[in-house]
């Protein structure tokens, strides 16, 4: 009778054990799941990154296209620059509208043939073709604006037209006192130039930088 007995305890007790284990390896198995699924969230996030990263590498072709429209000869030469607007160039005169972000309405219009309107009202058309970018999914689609809120020459505008930046010209001494005439004339009105890339996977940046150029 007592080695009966023993053995009925030695089976209750592999019981527990076994149902221990279970347990164990059920939440072992759960967390691995979890950091599957992790891992996996956190190579997303590093791919789109990457993605992002190169698109705003590729986004310089619009810069290095505008800088070569500016110089002389170019599509944006003095010549046309102050006119109202140059669809072909993806340029107007007049500050565009933008969004609360500062990037200019048309700008986030997709498709061929976007609208927006300058801040007079006036409805500005981009005619110019996207850039494309190394690979066949990757486009580079960009706006330029001239701060000025109406067209023709800064010289004749000034600065109560437009934004412009003043000589950065340092004075000491007695040269404090020279009349008004004898300091250097303001820096041209300030153009923008904003950039649009869209790449695989849906991803998408913005770029935006301005620069100056005499007129």
């Amino acid at each position: 009778m007592k080695k009966t007995h023993m053995r009925s305890g030695r089976t209750r007790q592999r019981g527990v054990v076994l149902l221990f284990c279970l347990v164990i390896l059920v939440v072992l198995l759960a967390g691995g799941v979890a950091v599957m699924r992790s891992m996996d969230t956190s190579l997303a996030g590093a791919g789109n990154l990457a993605f992002k990263r190169d698109l705003l590498n590729q986004g310089e072709l619009a810069v290095s296209k505008v800088m070569t429209a500016f110089t002389a000869g170019g599509a944006l030469d003095n010549a046309t620059k102050t006119a109202a607007s140059l669809p072909s160039a993806n340029y107007s005169a007049i500050e565009l509208v933008t969004n609360a972000r500062g990037i200019p309405d048309v700008l986030m219009k997709k498709g061929s043939g976007p609208t927006g309107s300058d801040v007079y009202g006036n409805t500005f058309a981009p005619t110019g073709a996207d850039i494309e970018g190394g690979t066949s999914d990757v486009k580079v689609r960009y706006v330029i604006d001239r701060l000025c809120n109406t067209a023709g020459s800064f010289a004749t505008l000034g600065k109560t037209r437009c934004v412009y930046t003043p000589s950065n010209t340092q004075v000491t001494g007695g040269s404090s006192q020279r009349a008004q005439d004898d300091l250097p004339a303001p820096v041209p009105a300030i153009y923008r130039l904003s950039i649009r890339v869209d790449g695989p996977r849906d991803t998408q940046v913005f770029m935006q930088t301005s620069f100056t150029n005499p007129e």
